[in-house]
């Protein structure tokens, strides 16, 4: 039986990077949702759209076709055919991928995707609502959190690496926004499940972070790392 494990959290901390890494420890698939709903962020922007506009938004659907593909273990985002796994992670994308999620239309379209994935492989999925509704038979619920301003200082830091140019304030600003609209939005917000294992990672490394689940995950499910370089 394939093992699943839900990782939900808020915008920055931490958890692509480090369920990736604990996935990759396990010889798990990782998906990470939030690359989906970027995906339909970018189509849409990219198409002139309106991401704060259900309609806008909806219409478009019938045109999208995301995927994710693993290439050399790594996980890649598609639309249509398109490689986008680096064009979804803007600032302009990131918001309007919170946008595009509180849409009932756009989560139906995503949420069979989601499942089917998990249903056929041991997966670790990260998102906002994988523990309370996508997978709420999960094997193992993490809520993974950290205070803002740290949340924010590790994007800001990414952002700059990538060469954005970009004020740790306005960063700041996104991230306090993202938590509002995501945790305030009427279709499953972003809450802890009340089976989930809170973890904080405002004063733990990565490598500390990615022990924690690793630990919690075998504990959880008597499952053994196979893979100690992670």
């Amino acid at each position: 039986m394939p093992i699943n494990v839900a990782i939900d959290g808020p915008a920055g901390a931490g958890k692509s990077t480090i369920a990736k890494a604990a996935a990759k420890a396990f010889g798990f698939i990782y998906v990470d949702t939030g690359a989906l709903y970027r995906s339909i962020a970018y189509y849409v922007i990219s198409h002139g759209g309106d991401t704060k506009n259900a309609d806008s938004v909806t219409e478009m659907l019938d045109e999208i076709t995301p995927e994710l593909k693993y290439i050399d273990g790594v996980q890649h985002v598609f639309v249509n055919g398109e490689d986008v796994s680096d064009k979804i992670r803007t600032p302009e994308v990131s918001m309007g991928a919170s946008a595009v999620s509180a849409i009932p239309a756009v989560r139906s379209f995503l949420f069979e995707l989601q499942r089917k994935i998990a249903r056929e492989n041991s997966v670790v999925m990260d998102g906002r609502d994988i523990g309370t509704v996508v997978l709420p038979d999960a094997d193992v619920k993490i809520y993974l959190t950290a205070s803002p301003e740290e949340r924010a200082r590790r994007r800001h830091a990414e952002l700059l690496e990538k060469g954005n140019c970009v004020t740790f304030a306005s960063v700041l600003a996104d991230v306090n926004q993202r938590d509002y609209n995501d945790m305030h939005r009427e279709i499953a917000p972003l809450k802890q499940a009340e089976d989930a294992v809170l973890c904080d990672t405002t004063d733990v490394d990565l490598k500390g972070a990615v022990e924690m689940l690793i630990g919690i995950i075998k504990e959880k499910t008597g499952a053994e790392p196979q893979n100690k370089e992670f």
